[in-house]
């Protein structure tokens, strides 16, 4: 059998997504199973977590398995991704060993790398958990990188629990303000599976420079023409707003200034007005919002809006835990 990983969404079908979504939706009626019994994770975080960490590894617990954590350049020996490098610097060993060797230890390995926001066409190739796929011999899960699987399973699940039939819903992915430039990961994750559900979906952002990634943007312009939905970019709040049935926020940095954030600075500091407030909401058709967390209150969103009985952020945050567990089952069982 061909080795399965979970690093994208966009390499699984809409029925395979859909069977996550079940899957996940039982785990949260009855949490507790034997599907990882007297098997292993291991978990490799490149970058600081909190409910990321916290939910595989409860989610690993839960259903009988047993999680690791190792923070390389921390905890754990810095490790060397170029092929074909000479080794004189700060890395101790090589990902071909480092991946061969954990998969001699563990049934699961799970990367979380964010990018190092100086080179968009080096970042947006996603070296590092390619390489942990390229040299695992045991499934590969994306804890995030330039997109984050396990959070847009999390969202899914919370609309479909609170909307039922996600079908031509109105989805606004709106840009926010924040003071520093962020990775375009849970934006980029929001449009693809957005678009799988067959949503309607609308990306607000304050000027062109905002558009996501060209590869994210033909994947949800592909997404929406296979599930009956559409895709398109909006510069005009109000238009966005109007009758939107869900709102979803997140700030990322303009790939054009990429690792020249000085020069998109006033670009962002103009646009504090695309705050989530409770103006922009009543607009929309009692539409509920929600964000990844975590969230700077009054910066992306005020407090009325994150207090409001439509925010289910915290509905999609505990979702994290009940989706990791039905991606780590599936693919448990795969072996």
């Amino acid at each position: 059998m061909t080795l399965r990983h979970f690093l994208t969404t966009q390499d699984y079908s809409r029925a395979e997504i859909d069977a996550l979504l079940e899957q996940a939706a039982a785990f949260k009626r009855s949490p507790r199973g034997q599907q990882l019994a007297g098997k292993s994770v291991a978990l490799m975080f490149f970058n600081p977590s909190m409910r990321t960490r916290t939910s595989f590894e409860l989610g690993a617990f839960h259903l009988g398995g047993h999680a690791i954590v190792l923070a390389p350049g921390k905890d754990a020996w810095p490790i060397e991704f170029e092929v074909g490098s000479v080794m004189e610097g700060d890395t101790e060993e090589h990902i071909a060993e480092v991946a061969r060797v954990l998969s001699r230890y563990v049934d699961l390995i799970a990367v979380r790398a964010f990018p190092k926001f100086q080179d968009w066409s080096v970042d947006r190739e996603d070296k590092v958990i390619k390489a942990f796929a390229q040299y695992a011999t045991v499934p590969v899960i994306n804890m995030e990188t330039i997109t984050h699987p396990c959070q847009e399973l999390a969202h899914a699940l919370a609309l479909k629990e609170h909307l039922g039939h996600l079908q031509n819903k109105k989805y606004v992915l709106t840009w926010t303000y924040h003071p520093k430039p962020l990775n375009t990961a849970v934006a980029n994750s929001a449009l693809l599976i957005a678009t799988k559900m067959g949503m309607d979906v609308t990306l607000l952002c304050p000027t062109p420079d905002y558009v996501l990634d060209e590869r994210y943007m033909e994947f949800g312009y592909q997404n929406a023409k296979e599930n009956g939905g559409s895709l398109k970019v909006s510069h005009n709040i109000e238009e966005a707003y109007r009758g939107a049935d869900v709102v979803y926020a997140k700030s990322w940095g303009a790939l054009p200034f990429f690792g020249n954030w000085e020069q998109e600075k006033p670009i962002r500091e103009a646009s504090r007005h695309f705050i989530v407030d409770e103006a922009k909401m009543a607009l929309t058709n009692n539409g509920l919002f929600s964000h990844c967390l975590p969230l700077r209150r009054n910066v992306k969103a005020t407090d009325a809006v994150m207090d409001s009985p439509a925010c289910i952020a915290i509905d999609e945050a505990e979702n994290r835990l009940h989706v990791q567990k039905a991606v780590m089952a599936s693919l448990i069982g795969q072996r």
